[in-house]
C-alpha cells in the first residue's frame, strides 16, 4: 500500500546572515551561473596590469612561493596579480566604486579570507547593516556569499 500524506519537512540548509555571518567570494557561483570570472577579474587591474593581460582571455596557475613558510602552492595567475600588486596601488578601494565592487576588491586584496559586514564596514566606510541588507538578499552579486560552516 503506497502512503499518500504530507511530505516530511526536511531541515534547510539556508541560515539567514547576520552581522557575524563571514562572507567571500565562492569562486563554484560564477561557472555555474555561466559566467567567466577571468573577465570581471580583469575589470579590477591596475592600469599597468590592463595594458599586459589586455590579450590574455583565460588565468594560468603558476606557482607561488610563500616567503616565510618556503611552501609552493599553484596560484591564479590573475589573482595574484591582483592580491599583490594592484591591490596595493592607491586608490585600489575608493569611494567612487559601487559597493559590490569595493566588497569585491576587499576580498581580491584579502586573498578572499572571510569577512564579516562589521568587518567589511570598516573597510569600505558604509555601514554593517547596509552592507548585511545588500549581501543577504535574494541576488547574490559577483559570487559574494556567505562562508560554509563546516
Amino acid at each position: 500500500m503506497v502512503n499518500i500524506g504530507v511530505p516530511p519537512i526536511l531541515p534547510t540548509a539556508v541560515v539567514k546572515p547576520t552581522l557575524d555571518t563571514p562572507f567571500h567570494i565562492d569562486y563554484e557561483w560564477w561557472p555555474r551561473n555561466s559566467l567567466n570570472i577571468g573577465v570581471e577579474l580583469r575589470a579590477h587591474l591596475c592600469d599597468e596590469h590592463q595594458d599586459v593581460y589586455r590579450e590574455h582571455f583565460d588565468t594560468e596557475k603558476i606557482d607561488w612561493v610563500n616567503g616565510r613558510t618556503g611552501e609552493v602552492t599553484r596560484v591564479d595567475g590573475l589573482q595574484h596579480v591582483l592580491q599583490m600588486h594592484c591591490s596595493k596601488q592607491p586608490g585600489y578601494i575608493n569611494e567612487r566604486l559601487s559597493l559590490i565592487d569595493a566588497i569585491f576588491r576587499v576580498f581580491l586584496a584579502n586573498g578572499n579570507s572571510p569577512l564579516n559586514c562589521r568587518e567589511l564596514s570598516s573597510i569600505v566606510g558604509h555601514t554593517p547593516e547596509k552592507l548585511l541588507r545588500t549581501l543577504s538578499g535574494y541576488r547574490v552579486y559577483k559570487g559574494i556569499r556567505p562562508t560554509p560552516v563546516d
